[in-house]
């Protein structure tokens, strides 16, 4: 059978297009049936290939930060940032573009966008070192818009050059803050006043975007199955957060759970919907966006019921624990079931439909 490797490395040289690769592991299989085939996980992420992937990261690591430290000692903030940038891209050419490391290839692209971002902030507004991000402060929102679209243009270059999935994550991260700032610069107070729906507007965007590429690689053998994660799991919290946060109040807390039962219960009810989502596009992030809510919300149950203090805790632990293994144990069976509920056509085209 062709190798994943092979494969990649033919996209990535222009041999064959991501539709040819998909068609020639489709064939691989069916060449070497009936041969058994290993069990296929639910949401295979490429993200390390062994041991050496983390031994590289801890070196990238430790040598950025030293880089870092040493150029800002003699040239200042500005410098150093732009001076990890350039390591980070050289970086890349060896162990993103030529040994095609998973993990370093993350760390690499998300230090050097970060490098790029905070290099424009410095160098336009130079309030890094001053102070804090003010999202009424509309020259400040005006710095954040032009570096966004700074780190979103050099960031889709590095796509480019190196084709890291997580690349399109961070580039539309790029972009949807630099449409957030130019939104605050505009109207700071209507921006206040509706930061929840333009944050899930957002996540939206991201998850909409995700079911696109995940749509396209039913199967889930190419690149961009690996791209529709890290959109979701971009995706995942700016849905989440913006639907439920707004139930609680401020005064509460997870040591406090102050919640009333009504609205203890409709965080679980979201949690539901959220769950069959899930389960349908086989994705967990949202699941795992809306956890600490969850707890949350279970916790102040709990204590309704009448436990002590020093029970709600474990109890709620418990809880949580108990479903996600139940639901882990049953994901197959229960996304076979829901999917039976959908149109066919739209079941087709969902990772996995025949299971």
């Amino acid at each position: 059978m062709i190798s994943d490797t092979v494969l990649e490395q033919g996209v990535v040289r222009g041999i064959v297009t991501d539709q040819q690769a998909s068609e020639l592991r489709m064939l691989a299989r069916e060449i070497s049936a009936p041969a058994a085939s290993e069990p296929q996980d639910d949401e295979k992420l490429r993200f390390i290939a062994g041991f050496s992937d983390i031994f590289v990261t801890i070196g990238i690591g430790l040598f950025a930060s030293a880089v870092y430290y040493l150029v800002q000692s003699f040239a200042g903030l500005g410098v150093s940032v732009i001076a990890l940038a350039a390591i980070s891209w050289l970086l890349a050419e060896l162990f993103t573009r030529r040994r095609r490391m998973a993990l370093p290839s993350i760390v690499l692209l998300c230090v050097f966008s970060g490098a790029v971002f905070l290099a424009g902030a410095f160098y336009l507004g130079d309030w890094l070192s001053g102070p804090n991000l003010d999202p009424s402060n509309e020259q400040q929102m005006i710095v954040v818009t032009i570096s966004a679209i700074i780190t979103a243009i050099l960031t889709g270059i590095h796509y480019y050059r190196f084709r890291v999935p997580i690349t399109v994550a961070v580039g539309a991260a790029a972009i949807a803050a630099c449409l957030v700032a130019a939104l605050f610069g505009i109207s700071p107070r209507f921006s206040e006043q509706n930061v929840h729906i333009i944050v899930m507007i957002v996540g939206l965007s991201f998850f909409a975007l995700a079911m696109r590429f995940d749509l396209s690689d039913p199967e889930r053998v190419t690149r961009r199955t690996d791209i529709a994660f890290w959109l979701h799991m971009l995706a995942a919290p700016l849905i989440v957060h913006p639907v439920i946060a707004p139930l609680i109040t401020q005064e509460s807390s997870l040591g406090d759970a102050t919640l009333t039962l009504g609205t203890a219960g409709a965080i679980l009810a979201i949690f539901a919907v959220l769950s069959l989502v899930a389960v349908i596009i086989d994705r967990r992030a949202m699941l795992v966006s809306s956890l600490i809510y969850v707890g949350y919300a279970s916790a102040a149950l709990i204590q309704q019921v009448g436990l002590g203090d020093q029970t709600v805790m474990p109890a709620t632990l418990l809880t949580l624990g108990a479903f996600i293994l139940l639901l882990s144990a049953g994901w197959r069976p229960a996304r076979a079931m829901l999917l039976k509920l959908i149109p066919s056509h739209l079941a087709r085209r969902l990772p996995h439909p025949i299971l």
